[in-house]
């Protein structure tokens, strides 16, 4: 407490990081090298760093318990702090290329898990770049849900490659995801958002949601209140445009 009372980042009443000193740019560009530690392979991922009430030690040898839900450029957190108590068996991480924005997220669940005790102890991050090291931290089949909020459009035509979603990186995807397991998206943009449905429309291992099955569905409800950007489209009378998709398998 003495620590958050000298720390200006920190807000003294709650705990919890202040965002107005975390802020970044927008967006980042994935293709450029950035460094930072990367596991080897999904084995090497250190669950005693990210979740260290459920794993005190960092041998993981034999651990069954995996992470399942990944939030792909994570943002501040919003969608993963409201996941954790929704589902709070499983694990989940965000993945987020912004240092800051990463170091804003990971103060921000340790100061809610200082405050409650029993929560969040199953949500993390880490600072990567997901469009290049998805492999190294799923196993093939692992993950039950994907989340893509409001990612950068790359407008210009020649920047289309650098877009999270596309034909290729969704075969990445289709990897890391279960049968039957979920990917959401959703934008602001509606190119964009005609672009995601039509690159997963096009895929063979990925099938939509039906009308029915999204409203059903709680995650759903979220992805357009959870986040910061979300909320600041809402408070605009912006649109948003939805593509939610079940991982499916190849036709015989």
């Amino acid at each position: 407490m003495l620590q958050n009372k000298a720390n200006p980042t920190i807000n003294k009443s709650t705990g919890l990081p202040r965002k107005r000193f975390y802020r970044a740019r927008a967006h980042s560009n994935p293709l450029s090298d950035s460094h930072f530690p990367v596991p080897l392979s999904p084995s090497h991922v250190d669950y005693s760093l990210h979740y260290p009430q459920l794993f005190p030690s960092a041998d993981q040898t034999g651990t069954s318990k995996k992470i399942q839900f990944a939030d792909i450029g994570c943002g501040f957190g919003g969608l993963l702090i409201s996941l954790s108590t929704l589902f709070p068996e499983t694990l989940m991480i965000g993945m987020e290329l912004r240092d800051k924005v990463t170091e804003y997220v990971k103060e921000r669940i340790l100061g809610l898990r200082v405050a409650n005790p029993s929560q969040y102890q199953n949500v993390s991050v880490v600072r990567t770049n997901s469009m290049k090291y998805i492999p190294n931290y799923f196993e093939k089949g692992q993950l039950s849900k994907m989340f893509f909020l409001f990612p950068d459009p790359h407008f210009k035509e020649k920047n289309h490659r650098r877009r999270v979603i596309s034909p290729q990186l969704l075969d990445e995807y289709a990897y890391v995801l279960q049968v039957g397991g979920i990917i959401y998206t959703i934008t602001d943009v509606e190119e964009l958002g005609d672009w995601m449905k039509s690159c997963l429309q096009n895929h063979l291992m990925f099938e939509p949601l039906s009308d029915k099955e999204l409203e059903a569905d709680p995650v759903v409800k979220l992805l357009s209140t959870a986040t910061e950007e979300g909320q600041k489209v809402a408070r605009n009378g912006g649109q948003t445009f939805q593509a939610v998709y079940r991982r499916i398998t190849l036709a015989s």
